[in-house]
């Protein structure tokens, strides 16, 4: 693994967006893996060692999570202020296309890059994200991100991970370890907080009183796309799913069971994107 940076703009001036990645710096097939509201690029670490043989596998820290900087005051964690950002790391990245997979805001990132006429998204794999989110779900999610909890110690941290992501359930112990560690920073007097700004949650509450409707966006969309729909998930709703699939470039993966959002952590969810990925379909 590799940990590289660039300067990205906001209305305030310039911050610091630190990504990961795998495999050759030299491989034209690049993988661009974006983490959900309140996770970070490490959600990936097993994906992009599946896929690094093939691919190059880029994830990275969405501003104001992990190891990326914070927003100044005053500024907004929205989807505007991180698509420019992804635009700038597609830029760095010096390539003409890349196959995107996004999980929840990750997906709806993907989305409004794929939608653009001449865009470089050549593949999109959404995960339990869709074109449509109710504002209830919206509220469910702000009721626990950016809640300004404080921790005595990393097995107290991991036991409120496990309770937060029940569509984790399938892991195994070290891979909640390993979560609980990158999910976490240490404050001056030991205690352990989240490991992002407490304001996503902030502006999350804010958002939530309207559904989020890409719809128009969505149907501009004529690249293949995965969609992984965990079938207990209340922000990718089943009519979601029903109306996306009318879509003829569209493939399904559903998960019985899984709850928002599956965690790509697992050995059938990792095969299921590297199977996708090698069909013929461009």
């Amino acid at each position: 693994m590799r940990t590289e940076s660039f300067l990205a703009l906001n209305p305030k001036g310039f911050h610091r967006v630190v990504y990961h990645e795998w495999g050759s710096q030299e491989n034209q097939r690049v993988l661009v893996c974006v983490h959900g509201l309140a996770r970070n690029s490490r959600d990936f670490d097993e994906l992009a060692q599946t896929l690094a043989r093939n691919y190059r596998v880029v994830c990275p820290d969405i501003v104001g999570r992990g190891e990326s900087d914070w927003l100044p005051a005053g500024c907004r964690y929205e989807i505007p202020q991180y698509v420019n950002d992804m635009v700038a790391l597609l830029a760095r990245l010096k390539v003409d296309q890349v196959d995107w997979l996004g999980t929840s805001m990750g997906g709806l990132i993907g989305m409004v890059l794929a939608s653009q006429p001449n865009t470089p998204i050549r593949r999109l794999i959404l995960n339990d994200i869709g074109a449509f989110v109710s504002h209830q779900a919206l509220e469910r999610i702000g009721g626990y991100v950016g809640t300004r909890q404080r921790f005595e110690s990393l097995d107290e941290f991991e036991a409120e991970l496990r309770r937060l992501y029940p569509a984790f359930e399938g892991i195994s112990d070290r891979q909640w370890r390993l979560l609980a560690q990158h999910g976490c920073r240490s404050c001056d007097d030991g205690k352990l907080v989240f490991h992002y700004d407490p304001v996503v949650g902030d502006h999350t509450r804010e958002g939530a009183l309207a559904d989020v409707d890409l719809w128009p966006l969505w149907e501009s969309i004529r690249q293949p796309q995965l969609l992984l729909w965990g079938e207990d998930s209340d922000v990718l709703e089943q009519t979601t799913v029903e109306r996306m699939c009318t879509n003829p470039a569209l493939s399904l993966s559903r998960w019985p069971g899984v709850a928002h959002a599956p965690s790509l952590m697992e050995a059938a969810q990792i095969q299921t994107i590297v199977d996708w990925l090698r069909h013929p379909r461009y």
